[in-house]
């Protein structure tokens, strides 16, 4: 006996030449599309033999009163990590306003999240889910487009427009720390950045590129790591140890800074005396190091916050949504100071 796989709203808007939320709407019946777009829908539908997902179309029937979010992370990350708790408490502040729940789940590969969201879209555990840390070929937003789990994005996406995200302007932010940099006198300089494989990452590569480009600078050298202190440390010791060692150094988290300035002292040298520190992400830990570390702020809380009402938004009336937030505000500390020439 031979099974076909099932046809999927995007399948069905290849066929139809729409998008897949115009799909979506046409075939839930909801308003925002024209009767035309409609028609055509429908038709390619009939076409392709699609079937409507009795088990999606029961979660509008029978509300879980939660949102999902499944972190590829390992449970002691989340006692050092600034960013992800500043995150949860922007999801949990939007959710606990609207009465609804939110239920958390850790795995070890990007894989098993997809695992995960059919586990919860089988047994209704929730409504929609959150996603962050979207890699460049991730899994999970084509497992929520043919599951039809709402879900929205903390970043940005290369996937349909049927799901939310809000992004964060990473070249608005790599202008303001180039810029910076070069006021102070520095023309060379490298960034310890986060998983390469991450898409955020990514466009924090290409967005310094094109920052030091503009901005006229000489270096610009990149070291990719996990964002843990010790990876932090490493690339650290790496940069300084070489013949002609950057006279800053930008890091892509507030860990990962706050842990250099110990290789620095312990290799005779001094923050900023010998070389400027820069945190991407700002936190306490930053303002609590000696010397105290110039960072971004990048307000975590309230893209979490932000990226869990969109997803509401689509729960409730089908909108998607896609958002930029401003450039993070740079807060200039003793980490940083204009450049000395080095003596021979």
């Amino acid at each position: 006996m031979r099974f076909s796989r099932r046809v999927t709203i995007r399948q069905v808007a290849t066929r139809a030449g729409v998008s897949e939320a115009a799909v979506s709407y046409a075939l839930n019946g909801r308003s925002g599309v024209s009767e035309m777009t409609r028609a055509k829908v429908l038709a390619a539908a009939r076409e392709l033999g699609w079937a409507p997902n009795l088990a999606a179309r029961s979660l509008g029937l029978s509300r879980a009163n939660a949102i999902g979010l499944v972190l590829v992370r390992p449970p002691r990350v989340l006692i050092v990590d600034s960013y992800l708790t500043q995150m949860l408490s922007g999801v949990e502040a939007e959710l606990n306003r609207n009465g609804m729940s939110l239920l958390l789940h850790l795995v070890d590969e990007v894989d098993d999240t997809v695992d995960v969201y059919r586990r919860w879209f089988a047994g209704r555990h929730v409504d929609g889910v959150i996603v962050t840390d979207v890699r460049s070929q991730d899994p999970r937003i084509d497992a929520l487009v043919e599951l039809g789990l709402p879900a929205a994005v903390i970043g940005g996406h290369t996937g349909p427009d049927t799901i939310s995200s809000v992004d964060a302007d990473a070249a608005g932010t790599a202008a303001r720390v180039a810029d910076y940099l070069r006021a102070l006198g520095h023309r060379s300089f490298a960034r310890v950045a986060g998983v390469a494989e991450l898409l955020h990452t990514r466009q924090r590569d290409a967005a310094f590129a094109d920052a030091v480009d503009r901005a006229g600078l000489d270096r610009h050298r990149v070291l990719h790591t996990n964002y843990s202190a010790v990876d932090g440390m490493r690339a650290m010791l790496d940069l300084m140890s070489g013949a002609d060692p950057p006279t800053a150094v930008v890091f892509d988290n507030d860990v990962m800074a706050a842990a250099a300035l110990k290789v620095v002292h312990d290799l005779g040298r001094s923050v900023p005396g010998d070389v400027s520190v820069i945190a991407w992400d700002d936190s306490d830990l930053c303002q609590i190091t000696v010397p105290a570390i110039t960072a971004v702020e990048q307000t975590p809380a309230h893209q979490a916050e932000l990226t869990a009402r969109a997803l509401l938004r689509t729960l409730h009336t089908g909108e998607v949504s896609h958002t930029t937030l401003p450039p993070g505000t740079l807060h200039v500390r003793e980490s940083t100071r204009p450049l000395r020439p080095r003596h021979p």
